[in-house]
């Protein structure tokens, strides 16, 4: 078969699945308003424009003071449980950062070590990062993808990353960083139908 040909099956499974699926979205910023929640509200509308979708966005600034203190997934809140059901229950995560010294936030880190370690397994993530300058950029390859390849998930080879002057206040306002959305949401939509026409045992 082609790959014109397995693309085409690729994107017709994902038109098969019950819609609308589920888009969940998570900010690891500690600020509201953020330039990382709404580099990843921006992804999430790009991909929901291209299929049936709802979208759900986690904000550690609503759930971080719950989430902080807590050393085992049962002393969480429920709010914060339904917050990592949702992330484990999602046919597409959107996950983003700020870069904070050189990494990810501890907060991000502290909600990803209560994910279930094999509930994430095969499941497409779209990686995202903001940071002051272009040098951060690496932050994506260096620190998200080691993390999530642990989960054993498929996280797209097309990460976004945007720096501030790439924003007009927290709003995105650049040509080039809509173009690298638009582009990260068209290649998320067939790795979701792979993932929808694979066993999870298929893909381990």
């Amino acid at each position: 078969m082609s790959l014109h040909a397995t693309q085409g099956v690729i994107v017709a499974s994902v038109a098969c699945m019950t819609a609308p699926y589920r888009i969940v979205a998570v900010s690891g910023s500690l600020h509201e308003p953020s330039k990382t929640t709404a580099l990843i509200r921006a992804i999430a509308d790009a991909v929901a424009e291209r299929a049936d979708a709802e979208v759900q966005l986690i904000e550690l600034t609503a759930i971080g003071p719950s989430l902080a203190g807590a050393l085992q997934r049962d002393g969480l809140p429920p709010h914060v449980e339904e917050q990592l059901v949702a992330i484990e229950q999602a046919d597409l995560l959107i996950v983003g950062s700020p870069v904070y010294r050189a990494s990810f936030t501890g907060l991000f880190k502290h909600l990803f070590d209560f994910v279930g370690q094999y509930d994430l397994v095969g499941k497409p993530v779209l990686l995202a990062a903001t940071g002051g300058g272009e040098r951060h950029a690496l932050m994506i390859e260096h620190q998200l993808r080691p993390l999530f390849a642990f989960f054993q998930a498929l996280t797209l080879p097309v990460g976004v990353y945007a720096s501030n002057t790439d924003f007009d206040g927290y709003r995105v306002n650049s040509e080039l960083l809509e173009a690298r959305i638009a582009l990260a949401a068209d290649r998320a939509l067939p790795l979701v139908g792979y993932a929808a026409s694979r066993s999870v045992e298929a893909l381990v």
